[in-house]
């Protein structure tokens, strides 16, 4: 078995992967690898994977966003996945997830890995899952063998990190049972599991066999992102006692996983009101150990479906100025239906602009930096410097197409606020 990057890093060996990471964020190496020694950043890399743009994730880092594209029994349409990726890619996402349940999932899964340039995520008991229903007729009908195998086979084809949901056990059903929700369980995994647990009155095999995971995980260097299987399904249900339990067991996990020398971020909500946001925050980065925080969201509201990814943004950006170090994107199509391409835009888009905006209020210098050159580009009238520093700079582009005269505003022409002050100051 390999040196993880957590191991070379407590060995105090800086890895390329490390540099790549310091370059990119303009850091000394030395602190990405403190980092990842102390549990603190995370860096998924499959060690079956060949080189690619790898992203770190965690304390000090810009935050990162995600996006989710995947096969169904409703939509087995390869293509369009593929063109999904490459608008990802293109639009600036750090990593990837196949979120396949149908179809040809295995087929997907080496879509992705052959194609994508940036990390890759995936969620292994959706594959058990079905399997079993095709297998064996019924989800609940799936073996513990049937999960790890899952797993193993995810992490030999080349996995960068997956989301296990092992933190939902009994305790945490319980818990459920005894104080009630409005959506009890939303997360698909932990639905999934939930079924299994109670309809065979077995634990968890994830939880309960988690040194065997690890075992699995620690063999590729493949990053745990601790699915949040009880995550809150409304804002009516932030913060209960089932989320809270969940939070607990979560933070043990994470213990020992770092101690086994495996990486590890932790998956959070999910439905948030706004005034939920920093306290949901400081629970986690004080139960994990500061492990890196990946946010499902947060949707600041249940009752805009169709702008779910202006929710989400609203909840992303307050979750990322309060901690959180990693954002899932969530489409306008999130509660309505299977996302299309110009969904996974728009989710894209608008997530981006979230981590931006908590970049700054976290006072990343580079973000800082980028909001400075744009100011002054505007000033300036330099169109093609706005266009290279937007976050959209196709948007930008096409907005500016028709717009030929570069002396004045493209919206206010020659009396320009900016311009009119700008020339008394002497500064155009």
């Amino acid at each position: 078995m390999g040196m993880t990057q957590v191991l070379a890093a407590r060995a105090g060996k800086i890895t390329p992967e490390m540099e790549f990471v310091a370059a990119g964020e303009n850091l000394d190496a030395e602190y990405i690898r403190e980092g990842v020694a102390s549990g603190t950043i995370v860096i998924p890399r499959n060690i079956k994977r060949k080189e690619f743009n790898y992203c770190g994730i965690g304390r000090g880092l810009r935050i990162k966003v995600n996006a989710l594209i995947g096969t169904s029994s409703n939509r087995d349409d390869l293509a369009m996945e593929e063109t999904k990726l490459n608008f990802v890619e293109d639009a600036g996402c750090d990593s990837m997830m196949d979120l396949s349940t149908g179809g040809n999932i295995d087929g997907m899964r080496r879509l992705c890995l052959d194609k994508a340039s940036i990390a890759v995520g995936s969620v292994p008991v959706y594959q058990a899952a079905i399997e079993a229903i095709e297998k064996r007729g019924a989800i609940v009908a799936m073996t513990a063998d049937d999960m790890f195998e899952a797993v193993e086979k995810h992490a030999a084809d080349g996995i960068d990190f997956m989301a296990i949901h092992s933190a939902l056990n009994f305790s945490v059903v319980k818990r459920l049972q005894e104080t009630g929700r409005v959506t009890d369980v939303v997360s698909r995994g932990g639905s999934f599991l939930t079924a299994w647990m109670l309809h065979n009155n077995r634990e968890n095999p994830l939880y309960e066999q988690f040194d065997r995971l690890l075992e699995i995980l620690k063999k590729y260097d493949v990053t745990l992102s601790l699915g949040d299987a009880i995550r809150p399904g409304c804002t009516a249900d932030s913060l209960d006692a089932a989320q809270l339990q969940g939070l607990i067991v979560a933070g043990e996990l994470v213990a020992r996983t770092q101690a086994a020398g495996v990486q590890i971020m932790v998956e959070g909500p999910g439905h948030v009101p706004m005034h939920h946001v920093e306290a949901t925050m400081l629970l986690q980065k004080r139960l994990c150990n500061n492990a890196p925080y990946f946010i499902l969201g947060t949707l600041a509201t249940d009752v805009a479906p169709g702008y779910d990814h202006i929710t989400s943004a609203i909840g992303g950006a307050i979750a990322g100025a309060a901690g959180a170090d990693f954002l899932c994107y969530v489409t306008p199509a999130e509660h309505l239906g299977l996302p299309t391409e110009q969904d996974v835009k728009d989710g894209v888009m608008a997530t981006r602009i979230a981590a931006h905006a908590a970049d700054l209020a976290r006072g990343n210098k580079q973000a800082w930096d980028r909001d400075l050159q744009m100011a002054r580009a505007r000033v300036e009238l330099d169109i093609n410097r706005q266009i290279s520093l937007s976050l959209d700079p196709g948007k930008v582009k096409a907005g500016l197409s028709e717009f030929h005269d570069h002396d004045h505003c493209a919206v206010c022409g020659e009396e320009c606020a900016a311009q009119v002050a700008a020339r008394y100051f002497g500064i155009a």
